[in-house]
C-alpha cells in the first residue's frame, strides 16, 4: 500500500468514529420521533407530488419535483449501489448490509428535514441567483456565528464530489471483462485511453448546465432502475428458498461481532458509511438538488427527496447484495472486490447475456452520478469564491475523470468516503438546530393539504 492510500485510510478510519455514527443514526431516529413519523405517513402524497400532480411553472427554482428527485438519484443511484456494496460485504461480510438498511430507513426522515430545509433556506449567490444547499442553511437559516460550518461543507464538497471513484470502477470493468488483458495496450495505457473517452462523454453534457443534466437524468434512471431490478429478480427466483434464510443471516451478521468486519463497531461502520456513500442521507450533496426545485413549497420537496432512499438503498443495495451473497462469490473470489465482484456474481448465474447486460448498466450508473457530481462541486465552488467563477469546476471535473481512470479503488474509495463524513457535520447540525422550524412548515402545510381536499370534495 502506498503512503498516500495509507493516509487516506488512516484519515477515513478516524473520521468515520462512533461521534459521526451518533450523528447520522441518532440523528435520524430523533428526526422519526420528534415528527411522530410523519414522512412515514404521506408517501402517497410524495408520489402524487412526483407525478406532478403539484407542478407550479411560475415558482422559483430550475427543476420540476421529478427532475429534481431524478437528477438527486442520478448521483445516489450509482456504483455505490454495484460496487459499494460489494466492497462493504467484503470488508464487513453480511452484517454490513443491515446497517445499510438502517441508514436508509432513519434516512427517509432525515431528507425529509434536510431537504425541506434546502427549499427554506435557499439563498442568493454572487450572481443574485436562487440556490439550495447545506451551505446556504447555514447561512440564511443559522446565521453569521455558524459560518464556518458552511465553508466546511462546500470544502469537503469540492473532493467529496470528484469522479474518481465512478471512473475507476467504470475503467475497471471495462478492461477486466471487456477487453483481454494481454492485448497490445498496457493496462495504465487502457486506463487512459478509457479515462479520455469517459471524460469527453462527461464534457458533453455537463457544459449543456443543469437543464441538460435533468433532462438526460429523466430519461436514464427510471430505465436503469426497473432493468435492474428485472436481472435481480431472475437470479433471486433461481435461488427463493434461499432468500429469507440470508435475510435472516444479515440480521443475525449484523450483530455478531465477527472477525470478518472488525467486530460489532467495525461492521457498523462499514455499514453506516456505505450506506451514507449510497443514499446521502444527511450528507448534504442532495440537498443542493432538491433546492433547485420549482416550488415555493419546502415541505412538498422534502416529502419529494424522502423516496431516494427508499428507491437507492432498500431496493437497489438489497439487490446487489442479495445476489453477491447468494452466489457466494465474496467468499469464493478470494482478492476480488468492487465491481469486478458483481460481475461474477451475475456471470455466474446469467452468463455473457448477464455480463453485457450489466456492463451497460454499469456505464450508465457511472455516468449519470458524474453528471450530477459536477452540478455539487460547482456550487460549493461558487459558494466559496463566487458564482462567477464556479465554471471553472467543470475542466477540472473532467480532468479528475481522467485521473480517477488510473487511480486506486481503495484510495479513491478512501477520499470520497471521508470527505462525505466531513459534509455530513454541518449538514446535520443545522438541521438538528432548525428542525423545530421544519415542523412548524409542516404542520402548516397538512393543515391546508386538508383544506384543498375538504375544497374539492365540497365541489
Amino acid at each position: 500500500m502506498t503512503t498516500i492510500d495509507q493516509f487516506l485510510q488512516d484519515f477515513n478510519n478516524f473520521v468515520w468514529g462512533p461521534p459521526l455514527l451518533l450523528l447520522l443514526l441518532g440523528g435520524g431516529l430523533f428526526f422519526a420521533l420528534y415528527s411522530r413519523f410523519t414522512p412515514y405517513r404521506h408517501f402517497g402524497h410524495a408520489l402524487a407530488i412526483v407525478r406532478g400532480k403539484f407542478d407550479d411553472p411560475n415558482a422559483a427554482g430550475e427543476l420540476t419535483h421529478a427532475q429534481a428527485l431524478s437528477a438527486a438519484l442520478a448521483g445516489t443511484i450509482g456504483l455505490g449501489n454495484i460496487a459499494g456494496v460489494a466492497l462493504a460485504i467484503t470488508a464487513g461480510g453480511p452484517g454490513a448490509v443491515f446497517w445499510m438498511w438502517m441508514t436508509a430507513l432513519l434516512g427517509v426522515a432525515t431528507k425529509f428535514f434536510t431537504c425541506t430545509l434546502g427549499v427554506m433556506y435557499r439563498g442568493r449567490d454572487s450572481l443574485g441567483r436562487l440556490q439550495g444547499g447545506p451551505m446556504y442553511i447555514v447561512r440564511e437559516g443559522l446565521g453569521k456565528r455558524f459560518y464556518p460550518l458552511a465553508v466546511l461543507f462546500a470544502v469537503a464538497g469540492l473532493f467529496g464530489v470528484l469522479p474518481v471513484f465512478q471512473a475507476n470502477q467504470l475503467v475497471e470493468a471495462l478492461r477486466q471483462e471487456f477487453f483481454d488483458d494481454a492485448a497490445s495496450l498496457a493496462a495504465w495505457q487502457f486506463n487512459l485511453v478509457a479515462g479520455i473517452a469517459l471524460a469527453a462523454v462527461v464534457a458533453g453534457v455537463i457544459f449543456g448546465g443543469l437543464p441538460r443534466l435533468a433532462k438526460v437524468a429523466v430519461r436514464v434512471v427510471p430505465g436503469i432502475a426497473v432493468l435492474y431490478l428485472l436481472m435481480t429478480v431472475w437470479v433471486l427466483a433461481r435461488h427463493a428458498g434461499e432468500v429469507p434464510a440470508m435475510l435472516g443471516n444479515i440480521v443475525t451478521e449484523a450483530f455478531s461481532g465477527s472477525a470478518v468486519g472488525g467486530g460489532l463497531l467495525g461492521v457498523m461502520v462499514i455499514g453506516i458509511s456505505r450506506g451514507a456513500f449510497s443514499n446521502e442521507a444527511g450528507i448534504g450533496t442532495e440537498v443542493m438538488a432538491h433546492g433547485a426545485a420549482k416550488t415555493d413549497e419546502p415541505v412538498r420537496e422534502g416529502l419529494v427527496a424522502m423516496l431516494g432512499p427508499v428507491v437507492d438503498t432498500l431496493l437497489i443495495c438489497t439487490c446487489t447484495a442479495l445476489v453477491i451473497l447468494i452466489t457466494g462469490v465474496w467468499q469464493e473470489a478470494a482478492g476480488l472486490q468492487g465491481v469486478t465482484l458483481t460481475i461474477n456474481a451475475y456471470r455466474q448465474e446469467m452468463g455473457l447475456p448477464g455480463v453485457f447486460l450489466l456492463g451497460l448498466l454499469i456505464l450508465s450508473l457511472g455516468l449519470t452520478t458524474m453528471f450530477t457530481y459536477w452540478y455539487y462541486g460547482a456550487k460549493c465552488l461558487g459558494f466559496l469564491i463566487g458564482a462567477e467563477y464556479q465554471h471553472y469546476y467543470k475542466y477540472f471535473h473532467v480532468l479528475m475523470v481522467v485521473v480517477g481512470s488510473g487511480a486506486s479503488v481503495g484510495a479513491a474509495s478512501n477520499l470520497l468516503s471521508g470527505m462525505y463524513a466531513l459534509m455530513a457535520i454541518p449538514t446535520m447540525t443545522a438541521s438538528l438546530l432548525l428542525a423545530p422550524r421544519v415542523m412548524a412548515a409542516s404542520r402548516d402545510y397538512f393543515a391546508r393539504c386538508g383544506a384543498w381536499r375538504a375544497e374539492s370534495t365540497d365541489t
